[in-house]
């Protein structure tokens, strides 16, 4: 858990940052991502040394053993000038890590040359984080910037960070800064609706995994940690071998944001994950019948060139619409009788046009739609005051809709204004505990908070699935007081104003109080 004390170090890390005039979170948290890259390559280092030196085997190293090569390791510049370490980084680790290949840094010759490193060359697959350095830029100002930062960080790693959780719970505390980046289109799900979202569908070590619109990737570090919590003690070798890798997919069309995703993938010990450049929706994916689960929040907002959409996600929903062709494409990308947990915009669920009826009838008519969680507006505070559902559904081809499990959250632990402050109210712990026992559910009231709806109903309505189409509102009558009674407290407050009016009178002006005990309003005015 990240504490008050590493919050602050951060914060101080980040001001330092922010004070240089690098402002937008998203280059912060960037420059933050290749400074800890750096020192990550230097910690393995450390590692495989450590390694040849007790057992007397020679291994592959990431650093040539050049004095040019040795001098880009963190160990050996962090204490230097300010001005020499931002020399070395700048003019000499930043461009080998953008040539980084199979593992290895690229050399320098004499003249201070990168010396390329060959295509053929032998050592372990490239990671995706070091694939997506060929346009990075270094954008730290200052030599003394960039000391604070190396010190700062350097005591968070000796101090604060003991292990991958703590790693990755430092990454998830920086991404939570993105709150200010709305703007920019970086939206990030909260934590908490993502695990909510994971506990739903409960991946296990043999699943597959897909977020095809994965941003910092926070839903497949959701997943990742749900797997490691419940079968670390029990995978085999070859699950862990899964787990590095192939495990996780992720696509983006923002380079910057896959960089951030694989750095936060490779926090949590996923080092080979599939983070591609790719535009889901369009024809540049073909990938069908691949994964068991997908966990997303596809974008809300805006269209897609219509010439560039797969003409397979058209032919089950005929829009440009991002919201409804993503769950098209869910339902072409995973397997039989894979699952799905995404987030979609209420406009989905009771949306009039063709195309909206058309997906919500494909999900009830040929799939399983299992259930919709309604989320109260402020959960994506303070990016977005939308109202949003969680769908969970899974893939059939042959129906097996027969009743509709709702559930209208009020409240996930944390108020719904702009600060989302911490407060005792939580629906999620619910949720999940209903969720998995759904036999129990089948008596339950549509005044309630959670209820069946049965699919005929659902066709009946031109597959409308917002929660208020069903949702019975149980109406209690008020009894007020009557007319007269309302009078006599009235009257009865009104003596009290007088009385009290009356002995403030009397303190201020020193008039007896007998004199002013049996005068009207009027008489009072009078005196004045």
């Amino acid at each position: 858990m990240v504490t008050g004390a590493i919050k602050n170090k951060v914060d101080k890390i980040w001001t330092d940052i922010w004070a240089s005039g690098v402002t937008n979170p998203l280059t912060v948290i960037e420059q933050l991502t290749y400074l800890m890259f750096i020192r990550s390559l230097d910690e393995k280092e450390l590692e495989t040394e450590e390694f040849e030196n007790l057992s007397g085997e020679k291994l592959d190293k990431i650093f040539p053993q050049s004095a040019v090569g040795q001098s880009m390791r963190w160990s050996k510049f962090k204490n230097d000038d300010p001005r020499a370490i931002y020399d070395v980084i700048s003019q000499r680790v930043f461009p080998a890590i953008k040539n980084m290949k199979h593992g290895h840094l690229p050399d320098f010759n004499q003249q201070g040359e990168l010396v390329e490193i060959e295509e053929e060359a032998n050592g372990e697959e490239n990671t995706a984080f070091a694939r997506y350095m060929s346009d990075a830029m270094f954008l730290i100002p200052t030599p003394q910037v960039l000391q604070k930062i190396i010190t700062g960080l350097d005591d968070l790693y000796e101090h604060d960070l003991t292990g991958l959780d703590m790693q990755g719970d430092l990454y998830e505390y920086m991404l939570s800064k993105l709150s200010t980046a709305g703007q920019n289109g970086q939206f990030r799900t909260p934590k908490h609706i993502r695990e909510m979202m994971v506990e739903l569908l409960q991946p296990t070590p043999e699943d597959t995994i897909c977020d095809p619109a994965c941003g910092t990737a926070g839903f497949l570090v959701s997943a990742a940690e749900y797997v490691r919590s419940h079968y670390e003690s029990t995978m085999t070798s070859e699950q862990w071998e899964h787990f590095a890798g192939p495990m996780f997919t992720g696509f983006d069309t923002d380079r910057t944001m896959l960089r951030i995703s694989a750095m936060n993938l490779m926090l949590h010990s996923i080092s080979r994950p599939e983070i591609d450049y790719k535009d889901s929706v369009s024809k540049q994916n073909e990938i069908r019948d691949k994964f068991t689960m997908c966990l997303a929040n596809p974008p809300f907002k805006g269209t897609v060139d219509a010439e560039s959409i797969h003409d397979n996600l058209k032919a089950v929903t005929n829009t440009k619409k991002t919201e409804l062709l993503f769950l098209a494409l869910f339902l072409r990308m995973l397997k039989k009788g894979g699952q799905c947990a995404c987030i979609v915009p209420d406009g989905v669920l009771f949306g009039s046009s063709k195309a909206h009826k058309a997906i919500r009838r494909e999900l009830v008519e040929n799939h399983q739609l299992r259930a919709i969680i309604s989320m109260p507006s402020g959960v994506f505070k303070p990016y977005a005051g939308v109202s949003t559902a969680v769908l969970v559904f899974t893939k059939t081809g042959a129906g097996g809709t027969e009743n509709v499990w709702f559930y209208d959250m009020k409240a996930d632990g944390f108020s719904l204004d702009d600060k989302r402050s911490e407060i005792a109210d939580n629906d999620i712990p619910d949720i999940i505990e209903r969720f998995h026992n759904l036999d129990r559910e089948a008596d339950r009231q549509r005044t309630e908070q959670s209820f069946f709806v049965p699919k005929q109903e659902i066709a009946d309505n031109d597959y409308d699935l917002s929660i208020n189409k069903y949702k019975k509102v149980e109406y209690v009558p008020v009894e007020y007081p009557s007319t007269q009674e309302i009078m006599k407290d009235i009257v009865a407050t009104e003596s009290e104003i007088q009385k009290g009016i009356k002995l403030l009178w009397s303190d201020l002006e020193g008039t007896p109080w007998s004199e002013l005990e049996g005068k009207t309003w009027a008489e009072l005015e009078g005196m004045l």
